[in-house]
């Protein structure tokens, strides 16, 4: 990606995807946090597993590490800034990832989030993503 993201960091981050083990209650950013360890169940991932700060009020990813295939830790991802949109759904504004190994970083930068926009399977037909470019 030219980023020290790779398109797995950025992929759904859905409970069924991983096994997840509780560590500790800790403090992120000064609020409770869950610490929790997940192992991809995908053997292609590039990770063996991650380290999760999960905000205890909000559920929300604060910080994760990433262990490279020799168990060593490669990079720290954190979130800043979040906004909840439609009174459910909780953005973050910043994210920012750092790469142990390499000593390089990436920051994302999220706005104009879009909710509802009433898009229809025809909006992804071959014609229409062509369109789109």
């Amino acid at each position: 990606m030219g980023s020290e993201f790779s398109y797995e960091d950025l992929a759904s981050q859905e409970v069924a995807k991983y096994t997840h083990r509780y560590l500790r209650d800790d403090s992120i950013n000064g609020r409770p946090a869950f610490v929790v360890e997940r192992i991809p169940l995908d053997e292609k991932s590039g990770y063996t597993r991650q380290i999760v700060w999960f905000d205890q009020a909000e559920y929300r990813p604060e910080r994760i590490e990433f262990y490279d295939r020799k168990d060593a830790l490669l990079k720290t991802l954190t979130y800043s800034g979040y906004r909840q949109y439609l009174d459910q759904y909780w953005r973050p504004d910043e994210m920012s990832m750092e790469n142990h190994q390499t000593g390089k970083s990436t920051q994302l930068l999220w706005e104009g989030y879009t909710f509802d926009a009433e898009l229809s399977v025809r909006d992804f037909d071959r014609n229409s993503l062509q369109r789109a470019r």
